[in-house]
């Protein structure tokens, strides 16, 4: 099978489906951004990406659900919502078919969010600072 380059119609539902994961979007509301009906729509998307529209969003969903999970301390269920699957049933099921793993025991392989918390270069500067410096005190003491 040769690779087709997708046109813009189809770039355009791809985007969407980037941009806006979280969302309730259905292969509908795909297809009406490329403009194209249903079927059309995802025989094409299959065709130049290789997957269904429907399979392509639920990649970007638990992508998604995986870095939560990594990176914050939000419950599966909130996660699960926030990513914009509706059971959370549904999403472990999808998840583990994925990863290999629940998405509990996913995040247990990784250090708790807590330990991984940056603070901010400007706040680490604003803390680094002498807290009493006598730059040009000094000079303005001797003068007077």
């Amino acid at each position: 099978m040769a690779f087709v380059a997708p046109a813009r119609h189809l770039l355009k539902a791809k985007d969407l489906a980037d941009a806006r994961f979280f969302e309730r979007l259905s292969v509908g509301d795909l297809a009406h951004a490329a403009g194209l009906s249903r079927a059309h729509f995802s025989r094409e998307f299959r065709r130049a990406y290789g997957e269904s529209p429907h399979a392509y969003l639920l990649t970007r969903r638990l992508e998604r659900a995986a870095t939560l999970l990594r990176g914050t301390d939000h419950s599966v269920a909130w996660i699960c919502f926030a990513v914009g699957l509706q059971s959370v049933g549904s999403f472990t099921t999808s998840f583990t078919r994925t990863y290999g793993v629940s998405p509990t025991a996913y995040r247990a392989e990784f250090p708790a969010a807590a330990e991984q918390a940056r603070i901010p270069a400007c706040v680490v500067r604003f803390y680094a600072r002498p807290q009493h410096s006598m730059f040009r005190e000094d000079s303005r003491a001797a003068r007077d």
